[in-house]
C-alpha cells in the first residue's frame, strides 16, 4: 500500500511546489482563434467500491474524474491529469478502465500491507481513499479545475490536500503564475502574509476565533502555482501543514488586482478585462 499511503504527501507536494518546468512549445494543431471561445462539453466518471479486510477493518475506494471529449491537445490532456500518470486513453471508456485499474490496486495493496496489523485494530474501522476532480469555472477561457484528496490509514484523524489548477484552453496549456503578474517574489510573499486574515479557517479555542496568522508555521509564506482567480482577486489556496497547524485547516489567502495592477501582464489583463 505505500503508493496510497504516500498519495496525500505527493499530490500535496505537486499541488504546493511552484512549476520548474517550462511547457512545450505549442504546435500548429495546438493552437486556436484568439478570438473564439473554445467549445468546451464536460462529462464525468465515478468508481466507487468496498471490500472487507478482516472483522474489524474495511477499506472503501472513490474517485470521480472530469472527461473533456472536445479537448484534443495532448500536452494539455497530460497536464489536466497530471495527478494520475499513466493514463493514455482520454475518453469515458479508458478513464473509466483507469480507474478501475487504481481500484483493484488499492483493495490489493490494503490487503497486503495489513496483514501484520489486523490483530491489532481491536474496533471496527474503514481505510478509504477518495480523489475528485471538480470544475470551478470557465472564465474567458481559462478553465478552473480543483483536485481534492483524502484518505485515512488509521490514526487520530483522516489527512486531505487541494491542488488548484488553471488551464489557457487558448494556448492548450497550464497557465503559470508568470502569465498573470511579473511581481518580484519577495513583494508577493508580503502582501500574502498582509492578507493571510481574510479568509476566516473557522477554528476556534475558549477565546473565540483563531486567526490564521496565530497558526503559522513559516516566518514567510512561500508563493505557490497552487492559485486560482476570480474577476477581484488572485487566491492563493494552502492545504494542511503547509503553512499552518491541521486545525486552521485548508487556508485561501486573496491578493486583489489593485494589489498587483502595475504587475499584471498586459495580455492576461486585457483578456480578464480588468481595468
Amino acid at each position: 500500500m505505500k503508493n496510497y499511503m504516500a498519495a496525500l504527501a505527493v499530490f500535496s507536494f505537486l499541488a504546493f511546489s511552484s512549476c520548474k518546468k517550462e511547457q512545450k512549445n505549442e504546435t500548429s494543431a495546438d493552437k486556436t482563434d484568439s478570438s473564439a471561445l473554445v467549445k468546451l462539453t464536460v462529462d464525468s466518471v465515478h468508481v466507487s467500491d468496498s471490500v472487507k479486510i478482516g472483522d474489524s477493518l474495511s477499506a472503501l475506494f472513490s474517485s470521480r474524474m472530469l472527461v473533456f471529449p472536445e479537448l484534443k491537445s495532448k500536452p494539455l490532456l497530460d497536464s489536466i491529469y497530471l495527478y494520475h500518470n499513466g493514463i493514455q486513453d482520454f475518453s469515458k471508456k479508458g478513464l473509466e478502465a483507469y480507474l478501475n485499474d487504481q481500484k483493484d490496486q488499492y483493495f490489493s495493496s490494503v490487503k497486503n500491507e495489513s496483514k501484520d496489523i489486523l490483530s491489532d485494530i481491536t474496533f471496527a474501522q474503514s481505510w478509504y481513499t477518495d480523489s475528485r476532480m471538480k470544475l470551478i469555472s470557465n472564465i474567458s477561457d481559462y478553465m478552473h479545475l480543483q483536485y481534492a484528496q483524502s484518505s485515512y490509514i488509521g490514526g487520530a484523524h483522516d489527512q486531505y490536500a487541494f491542488a488548484e489548477r488553471v488551464f489557457d484552453l487558448k494556448k492548450n496549456r497550464r497557465l503559470l503564475l508568470k502569465d498573470i503578474t511579473t511581481i518580484p517574489t519577495a513583494k508577493l510573499e508580503a502582501l500574502l502574509m498582509k492578507n493571510v486574515d481574510k479568509v476566516p479557517n473557522g477554528a476556534t479555542d475558549d477565546k473565540g476565533e483563531v486567526k490564521n496568522s496565530e497558526m503559522l508555521l513559516v516566518e514567510v509564506i512561500p508563493v505557490s502555482q497552487n492559485f486560482y482567480f476570480d474577476q477581484k482577486n488572485l487566491y492563493f489556496h494552502y492545504s494542511p501543514y503547509e503553512i499552518t497547524a491541521f486545525a486552521a485547516g485548508d487556508i485561501i489567502i486573496p491578493v486583489s488586482w489593485e494589489e498587483l495592477n502595475d504587475t499584471l501582464v498586459p495580455e492576461f489583463k486585457e483578456r480578464m478585462k480588468i481595468k
